[in-house]
């Protein structure tokens, strides 16, 4: 049996166009004045919607690529070959793109804005400038989009951990697998929010949103247990899950958007402390309809490509 699957190829470049679209509509909107790379006098803050909805499913779905690709790697290269392999594949072009594209989005953002150059060590990513604001790009110690590599390479390491201790044999149905996808991402994402620590954990390794952290891992999961049953060798039909997936998604899209953007009005304007019910509540109204609204869109990205685009061009 062939380890490819065509209509997950197709799916992941559409994908990483949307990555590229994505971070595009950085460059029209307002908010991100000070924050991105290049910006143009032409505005269209409508885009920061747009953005809200990817972020909501695309490295989600890339996650849950790449987790249904481990066990037939793992199982034809074994543990050292399947590391080294991804060192290779993963780690070795993240270093080389964030010695280099790091420093140079740096010296594009400053000339760009007709600023002075700065001290060569400030335009690595490890540097942190004391008392600097962060939300200011020259300031900025992130890898920005290359965060997906390191954290990538560190649930493939987690994915052999689990393997080697047996961690992995238990015979869990899909239905569960994606229960337990939500209910313990509900619950992860409600006690970072409830101790705090909500945002982004940045270090010289690994740049990772806390509270999706594990998440990610969870769906990266998802797809290894999809390739153990393996999902995808019937085409699928417009039964059920089709159709509770779009009512799951238009309710989880919903309720999403209207959390959401309260929440990030709380959080621009001064003294604004508006919540619909309470803070708890609507945190949990949050994170419920986040995890709703990403797995109603993996299925229905999967089952779309799976049915219109499964081959090789």
């Amino acid at each position: 049996m062939t380890s490819r699957v065509y209509f997950l190829d197709n799916l992941r470049t559409f994908l990483i166009f949307l990555v590229i679209v994505y971070h595009a509509g950085f460059v029209f909107q307002n908010s991100m004045a000070g924050n991105w790379i290049v910006v143009d006098s032409a505005k269209a803050d409508w885009l920061g919607l747009v953005g809200l909805y990817l972020d909501l499913f695309v490295m989600f779905i890339l996650f849950f690529i790449s987790g249904y690709f481990a066990p037939v790697s793992l199982q034809k290269k074994g543990s050292g070959g399947f590391l080294i392999s991804k060192l290779k594949r993963i780690m070795l072009p993240w270093a080389i793109a964030v010695l280099t594209l790091i420093p140079a989005y740096k010296a594009i953002f400053l000339y760009s804005r007709g600023l002075p150059q700065e001290a060569w060590y400030s335009y690595f990513h490890f540097y942190q400038r004391a008392g600097a604001d962060p939300g200011f790009f020259a300031n900025d110690p992130s890898q920005h989009w290359l965060w997906f590599l390191p954290v990538l390479f560190l649930f493939q390491v987690l994915y052999v951990v689990l393997a080697k201790l047996k961690l992995l044999s238990f015979d869990l149905s899909m239905r569960t697998g994606v229960l337990l996808t939500f209910v313990v991402g509900l619950g992860y994402g409600m006690l970072i929010s409830t101790l705090k620590l909500s945002g982004w954990s940045l270090t010289a390794l690994l740049d990772f949103q806390r509270e999706r952290l594990l998440t990610y891992f969870l769906v990266f999961l998802l797809g290894s247990l999809s390739y153990k049953h393996q999902v995808f060798q019937t085409r699928p039909g417009f039964g059920k899950l089709f159709i509770g997936a779009n009512v799951g998604l238009t309710i989880g899209l919903g309720v999403y958007t209207a959390v959401a953007l309260n929440l990030f009005f709380n959080l621009i304007e001064p003294g604004r402390n508006y919540f619909f019910v309470s803070q708890t509540v609507d945190r949990l109204a949050y994170h419920a309809s986040m995890l709703l609204s990403m797995l109603s869109f993996l299925y229905i990205f999967l089952h779309g490509f799976q049915r219109s685009l499964d081959r090789r061009s």
